[in-house]
């Protein structure tokens, strides 16, 4: 009796385990190419572009603004510039819920399902459980895109502004610290 109950438990957490290995984030990359994550841009005038850099649910946001800038100081080098202030900034975070039924939820139909002696409800712990039915388990699930209008320039960047930054010390930066494609 117990193996038959073992078997499926063992076969869920070996599926949850494979599925979590395979959530990874957003790697450094143009989006458009079998994904909506990743960068995008589009010259504006011949000194002036807009950047983007889209995240997936596992993308932190500094991993985001991070892609942005990296991506904004590659534009800058690849129209021939030295340097790019951001004129126009922002970080948009899309949330969204996702409820699923409480996996120690213990009820007639699967009464070898969960620990008989705890359940877990409603994000914690507790000896009882919920009389009114199984609890669901809501996570919130967060994902980012940074967007940027960006002005080039040639020569030193301009002292004194906060939103100008040197295109080469970026990539110097920033380069190694992005995740980039397997």
């Amino acid at each position: 009796m117990k193996t038959r109950v073992l078997k499926p438990v063992l076969l869920a957490m070996t599926a949850a385990l494979a599925l979590s290995a395979c959530a990874t984030a957003t790697p450094y990359g143009p989006a458009g190419q079998g994904s909506r994550y990743g960068y995008s841009d589009a010259r504006i005038d011949d000194t002036r572009f807009r950047v983007a850099f889209a995240g997936n649910s596992v993308t932190s946001r500094e991993q985001v603004e991070m892609g942005l800038l990296l991506r904004a100081a590659e534009v800058t080098l690849e129209s021939g510039h030295d340097w790019f202030a951001t004129v126009n900034r922002a970080t948009d975070r899309d949330v969204r819920y996702s409820a699923s039924p409480d996996p120690f939820y213990y009820d007639r139909y699967w009464p070898y399902w969960g620990p008989s002696w705890r359940y877990y409800r409603r994000g914690y712990w507790s000896p009882w459980r919920d009389p009114f039915g199984p609890s669901m388990d809501i996570r919130e699930i967060d994902r980012y895109e940074a967007t940027a209008e960006i002005v080039v320039g040639n020569g030193p960047k301009p002292a004194g502004d906060p939103n100008a930054f040197d295109a080469r010390e970026v990539v110097q930066n920033l380069g190694p610290r992005v995740p980039r494609p397997m």
